[in-house]
Order: structure tokens, then C-alpha cells, then sequence
């Protein structure tokens, strides 16, 4: 990954130092890896905002970015389809809980069904 690049507002308010050896701290990114078997993950038909087509919805992810994004892209191999993972959601597209579920829980983790 790029490292991201530094705007004003991430220096904490300040804008100009006369102290020669001032040092611009860099935030410490420390993203949690969260073992599989400790996840609690929901998977759900949600039509929701959506004109009436249905997703199948991870919620519930604890882990970083990338992890995210490899565990969609993963599920959404397995199933054939497009979808999404942002916020710690994963999208389906289409009806594939009973799929999605045993793929989750082959990989490791812990998965309950929600909703109807």
C-alpha cells in the first residue's frame, strides 16, 4: 500500500514550529488481527434500499481493511457474484446464506444466522 499522505488536518492543530528539531509524529497504524475463531459474524438476506434485489450481508467483522477485502473477494469467488466489503459488511449479491455460512464456518469462524 501507498503511505497516505499528511494534510494539515492530521497534524493535531499544528501548523508552524520554531523549535529546529520539531518532528512531525506519524500516526501509528495498528490494525488488529483478529483470529478467525474468535469472530462473531451474522449473515443475513437484507433487501433493504435496494430496489427490491437481495444481498446476502456479512456484519459483524472485527479485523483490518485488507482482511476485509480478502475475505469478500474469497466469499464472492466461492459464489460467482459481484458484491462489496466496506465497514466491516460484506455484500453478496444475491440469496446465498446457507453458501456463505458453511463457507464461514470451514474457514473458521464462529457464524449465526440473523433475521428471517
Amino acid at each position: 500500500m501507498k503511505p497516505k499522505k499528511i494534510s494539515l488536518g492530521d497534524l493535531g492543530g499544528i501548523m508552524y514550529s520554531t523549535d529546529p528539531d520539531f518532528k512531525i509524529e506519524e500516526p501509528v497504524n495498528e490494525e488488529e488481527i483478529v483470529e478467525p475463531k474468535h469472530q462473531d459474524l451474522r449473515v443475513q438476506l437484507d433487501k433493504k434500499n435496494r430496489g427490491g434485489k437481495a444481498v446476502t450481508l456479512i456484519t459483524g467483522f472485527r479485523g483490518s481493511e485488507l482482511q476485509l477485502q480478502e475475505l469478500g473477494k474469497k466469499l464472492k469467488s466461492k459464489c460467482g457474484v459481484g458484491g462489496s466489503a466496506k465497514n466491516g459488511e460484506i455484500m453478496v449479491q444475491g440469496d446465498f446464506r446457507e453458501k456463505v455460512f458453511l463457507l464461514l464456518q470451514a474457514e473458521g469462524y464462529k457464524v449465526k444466522k440473523s433475521g428471517g
